[in-house]
């Protein structure tokens, strides 16, 4: 029975794969961030097709029958390729299109690094590129590249608003730097609940100096808790960022223990898929952290969280 059915569904990929309409390429994506590089490449010359649903976590994600079915309808699929969509290589073999769709590795042109701040002394390669303007430019640059050379007629196109795109974006950055060029030099130092955010802050010349959680997604023990609560104050953290509406109770614990303020920040992987939801997320994450640089100058907002 197991083995008609999962013929049944095979067939029923095949179908839908073999159905879709020709007029405009479908190009997949893996992460939100993706999408909105792609809308803003091809404009209304392609069909952007997002690889899994907007609500869920691509960290422990697993494909679902009808990934395998959308994956076999697309023409080429855009990965970030080191270590945030591994669903989207199962979801390539379980759909037996692991040779044969052209895949666009975002970040093929970027200059990797590692997760700063493990307290654990931990080091692995920060997949989290598109939290960054300048890893994110050269993501765009790549994809629209990648996209020209397979469908040649747009390849002008594509890289004439990949440059308009990446200019509005450096536009944006310059805009939050100009509030903090005029600080003193100062030893800002920030935990993170997760290392999420290291390609963000080397936009800015700044360094993690510790992250919270053992491992992504893993909440500490009482005792790795503890210790973590000893080592920030020891380090002289700043502030702490967390992840947008993260409400776990060990960050207030943090919090009410160090009296150390709470800033959030948005890994840009969730919410509804859209052409500016990048942008907005990036806005936000600016503001976040150019605030809290301006803040601990004054070094008197100890004790407040982001709503105090």
């Amino acid at each position: 029975m197991t083995r008609r059915l999962l013929l049944g569904l095979f067939a029923v990929c095949l179908m839908a794969g073999a159905t879709h309409s020709a007029d405009k390429p479908r190009i997949g994506v893996t992460l939100h961030p993706y999408y909105s590089f792609v809308a803003n490449i091809v404009g209304d010359t392609a069909e952007i097709v997002p690889l899994i649903g907007e609500r869920f976590n691509p960290h422990n994600y697993r494909p679902q029958p009808e990934d395998i079915k959308r994956c076999m309808t697309l023409d080429v699929l855009v990965v970030n390729g080191i270590g945030h969509d591994e669903f989207a290589f199962e979801t390539l073999k379980a759909a037996n299109m692991k040779d044969t769709l052209p895949l666009i590795f975002a970040n093929k042109d970027v200059s990797l690094i590692p997760v700063s701040g493990h307290l654990d002394g931990k080091k692995v390669v920060n997949p989290h590129t598109f939290v960054s303007v300048t890893a994110s430019v050269r993501q765009i640059y790549t994809i629209a590249k990648g996209l020209g050379e397979l469908f040649p007629q747009h390849a002008k196109l594509y890289l004439k608003n990949a440059r308009a795109y990446a200019s509005k974006l450096r536009r944006m950055k310059a805009e939050y730097m100009e509030r903090i060029v005029n600080l003193p030099s100062m030893d800002f130092r920030c935990a993170t609940i997760h290392g999420g955010y290291d390609y963000l802050f080397q936009d800015f010349g700044l360094q993690v100096t510790a992250v919270i959680e053992p491992g992504h997604g893993l909440r500490p023990t009482a005792s790795q808790l503890a210790k973590t609560i000893d080592e920030i104050k020891r380090l002289g953290v700043d502030v702490i960022f967390t992840e947008m509406a993260f409400g776990d109770k060990y960050v207030e614990t943090i919090h009410k223990e160090t009296g150390i303020r709470i800033r959030h920040l948005s890994h840009l992987t969730n919410g509804e898929y859209s052409k500016d939801g990048f942008e907005k997320g990036l806005r936000a994450n600016l503001e976040a952290l150019t605030t809290a640089l301006t803040d601990a100058q004054t070094k008197d907002w100890g004790g407040q969280n982001d709503n105090g």
